[in-house]
């Protein structure tokens, strides 16, 4: 045992000494990385295949064979150690499938970055932006107002710079022109497109009675939300859009940004937010709404 420890502590101090400063950048930056992908699993289901992967990881240097003048296992486990290695030999191909819905998210927020952007000469200045948005919002904000006030329920989803063709595609085009008298045609109830959401590109009406992916995080949600705010979430868990709700209950305006949802807007504020986000590009945009999206560390307040 003096011996095993004697040999570490000697790679540790020859491994010091040789330590430089590229070695301390190679260190953080590998840390920075690790710590983005654990902040990208968090409170998801991959969290909980990441502690299997390491249970089996554990588990196969538990059963191997050490033969060696300084250590010796006393658990070889030859028929449980032959099988982890035949699992961990494929493991690579084994987590891009299993994290491939965490990869596919991590890399549309890299992609979507201003870096991103800039690097690869996407996106669109601000006063293109404002010509095609700008009477877009007003309609927008119109339309939600009157929804509310007679309890009819809306989704609305407004596109930035990651597009939802794949969301389109689920739906019914349509190209129209927005205005306070289409969404009402759309969103009254019983109508063939009431049921879904509405995509708005580039400030038209792009596509009606579109289905939206379910958010990651369905069991943190509020359970007294329903399906149209939990779409709502979903959508912007796996893109940058401004998702707006009209409840159907309490005619309540809702805004769902970066996997989070804000409630009791005006028309004033819904207004603003569309502009900020629109606009100015901003990243993450809380006027003082509750938030509805329940998280770890809300939870640890409360206990």
């Amino acid at each position: 045992m003096f011996r095993l420890l004697s040999d570490t502590f000697s790679l540790f101090f020859g491994a010091l000494s040789t330590f430089s400063l590229v070695d301390a950048i190679d260190i953080l930056l590998l840390t920075y990385v690790f710590y983005l992908l654990l902040k990208l699993i968090r409170e998801t289901r991959a969290g909980q295949l990441i502690k299997g992967i390491i249970f089996l990881v554990a588990g196969y240097y538990i059963s191997r064979d050490y033969k060696s003048q300084t250590f010796s296992n006393p658990f070889h486990l030859k028929a449980t150690n032959y099988l982890l290695e035949k699992v961990l030999n494929v493991g690579v191909i084994a987590m891009l499938i299993l994290f491939q819905p965490e990869l596919r998210r991590a890399l549309e927020k890299a992609g979507r970055s201003k870096f991103g952007i800039r690097l690869f000469g996407l996106g669109q200045n601000t006063n293109e932006v404002k010509m095609m948005w700008d009477s877009a919002i007003d309609a927008i904000c119109d339309s939600c107002v009157e929804l509310s006030a007679s309890c009819t329920g809306a989704l609305i989803v407004v596109e930035r710079q990651v597009r939802l063709g794949e969301v389109i595609e689920t739906g019914t085009i349509l190209n129209a022109e927005p205005s306070k008298e289409i969404f009402g045609n759309i969103f009254y109830p019983k109508t063939p497109l009431h049921d879904g959401a509405v995509i708005m590109r580039d400030g038209i009406i792009l596509a009606a009675s579109c289905f939206l992916p379910k958010p990651a995080k369905d069991a943190l949600i509020n359970k007294k939300l329903g399906s149209r705010h939990r779409a709502a979430i979903g959508m912007s868990e796996n893109s940058d859009a401004v998702v707006i709700v009209v409840s159907e209950e309490t005619g309540q305006i809702s805004v769902a940004l970066n996997g989070e949802l804000t409630r009791d807007y005006t028309r004033d504020k819904l207004k603003s937010i569309l502009e900020d986000t629109l606009f100015n590009d901003k990243k993450e945009i809380l006027i003082g709404e509750k938030k509805l999206f329940s998280s770890f560390s809300e939870r640890r307040k409360k206990k």
